[in-house]
């Protein structure tokens, strides 16, 4: 990306101000503050917001910032008392005050009628890591009052978009330069080289507000996925708050989905990391053996491409969690070893990502040791609260750990913020638990019964739904699952169950096994 504005490029790939085509030195911190303030133009930017940002949180003077002013003032030839480039405005901030052009690096940028016309070259290659740009959703005529919202809805999804570490998101000030009707996704793409552009309107009808939403493959130029939000204008807080989570939570799966689709139609030795890292991500959702081998296999290969893949090493620990959680191997304590092994190197990449700490978070839950579990995924869905999966693995880690009430009401919102999810099947059995263990036996066998009949559900899931028929009193559903994990994997036993899930409360742990005892599954 480049930003022109009078003689001078900044030039943000190579990190490089040039004035009249020649490099200009600069010190990274000037650039730094130059490239902030050019990207957020549209808006006055608080001088505690430079400190946050420029030295990420570490303490420094007020005059450190004013020489940062000062020498980028004087790199491109403004100066205190002119201010044509960068305005300050006493007691609130600065601004970026210059007229700016956006390029690509590759051709310059022309509006015309609020369109955005480029030189026809040749399509520029995308990044192997997803990336996507939020557009400033359009306005239908009469909706003049809603102007906030048409900004503030894909604003706050720029911000929580740029939590998560597997996706590249474009700057605000970059994006909402796109504003209008018309403007094609494939523009955006070539543009803003983003694979993904997410798009928006707004309009009234009668006193309900309506907002769709679309997602785009900016190199097809094809809507992937759309959802249309209506309420009444009287709740309109609510209702942004609604619209903002579920797009979160759908383009969570939407594009991982997408993302391993694409994968799929490129030769296996022609796979980039993150094509390699989201068809093995897909792999492991299916819970069963080969699977598992499988995505094992592309994990390696993406860290193969990749040695500080953070992600990569935290999918190996999800496939060892997964070889001893089902009992893929006779060496349990050795698949548990190695999922540790794994998450810990995720960790020490990328100790922010929340499904690192995810995955370091389930290795404790095969050991037992459930408050250090909830404590890794308490950090998981710190640094991303909409996510659903690690809110999830909370409710199921607070059922075993005998704090069934904390994990209906985390299991519930997993359902409510990702109800496509892949592991929506172990959320319905999460909630079964959370009966048991609270003694609603009847309600325990209906969310067991929908869990065990859900798309993906594994083994265990069966095992659960036998003990809650059993508990029930309805032998006849018991023995039909008791049977189902027969078929799938003979050897599972009651020791297997309770190594996978091991209780805290001894009255539901004793509950569990008369209730698995009684369907006649071995000891193990």
């Amino acid at each position: 990306m480049i930003y022109v504005f009078g003689p001078y490029e900044l030039d943000i790939d190579r990190a490089e101000l040039r004035a009249a085509g020649e490099p200009r030195s600069v010190e990274r911190q000037v650039f730094a503050l130059l490239a902030y303030l050019v990207e957020h133009r549209d808006r006055l930017v608080p001088k505690d917001e430079l400190f946050d940002k420029l030295w990420e949180g570490r303490v420094v003077t007020e005059s450190a910032l004013s020489k940062c002013i000062k020498e980028a003032r004087k790199a491109v030839d403004d100066d205190g008392r002119t201010q044509a480039v960068i305005k300050t405005v006493h007691g609130q901030g600065l601004r970026f005050v210059a007229d700016v052009q956006v390029s690509s690096g590759r051709e310059p940028v022309i509006r015309i009628d609020n369109r955005v016309d480029l030189a026809p070259e040749a399509e520029p290659t995308l990044p192997d890591r997803p990336s996507i740009a939020v557009l400033p959703f359009r306005q239908a005529p009469g909706t003049s009052d809603f102007a906030s919202m048409a900004d503030g809805i894909p604003h706050e999804l720029i911000s929580e978009l740029a939590r998560l570490r597997w996706l590249f998101v474009v700057a605000r000030g970059s994006s909402f330069r796109l504003r209008g009707e018309g403007v094609d996704p494939r523009e955006v793409g070539r543009l803003l080289n983003v694979r993904y552009c997410l798009g928006g309107a707004i309009e009234v009808s009668d006193s309900r507000l309506v907002v769709t939403a679309e997602l785009s493959d900016t190199q097809a130029g094809n809507v992937i996925w759309a959802e249309r939000y209506e309420g009444d204008i009287g709740d309109l807080h609510l209702m942004r708050e609604e619209i903002r989570t579920s797009i979160l939570t759908t383009l969570e799966v939407q594009i991982p989905q997408h993302e391993a689709s694409r994968a799929r139609r490129t030769a296996s030795d022609e796979l980039g990391a993150w094509s390699a890292y989201h068809l093995g991500l897909q792999r492991i959702y299916r819970f069963n053996r080969s699977d598992n081998s499988a995505a094992a296999e592309l994990f390696s290969h993406a860290l193969a491409l990749d040695p500080g893949f953070a992600r990569a090493h935290a999918g190996l620990s999800f496939v060892h969690f997964q070889t001893a959680f089902l009992r893929h191997t006779d060496d349990v304590d050795g698949a548990m070893n190695l999922a540790r092994e794994s998450a810990q190197l995720g960790i020490d990449l990328d100790p922010l990502d929340p499904f690192v700490n995810f995955t370091m978070g389930r290795t404790f839950l095969l050991q037992g040791d459930h408050d250090r579990a909830l404590s890794w995924l308490d950090r998981a869905t710190t640094l991303s609260p909409n996510y659903a999966q690690g809110i999830y693995t909370q409710a199921w880690i607070e059922t075993l750990a005998g704090r069934p009430d904390a994990g209906m009401t985390h299991v519930d919102l997993a359902m409510r913020l990702s109800p496509l999810d892949p592991l929506y099947y172990a959320m319905l059995t999460a909630r079964s638990l959370s009966h048991i263990a609270r003694g609603e036996d009847a309600e325990a066998a209906e969310w067991s019964e929908r869990a065990a009949c859900s798309p993906g559900a594994h083994t265990l899931i069966s095992m659960v739904a036998a003990a809650a028929h059993t508990l029930a009193g309805d032998p006849i559903r018991a023995k039909h699952w008791k049977d189902d994990v027969q078929v799938r994997h003979p050897a599972l036993s009651r020791s297997d169950f309770f190594r996978a899930c091991p209780m805290r409360l001894p009255e539901m742990a004793k509950r569990m096994d008369s209730a698995l005892r009684s369907v006649e599954f071995a000891k193990g």
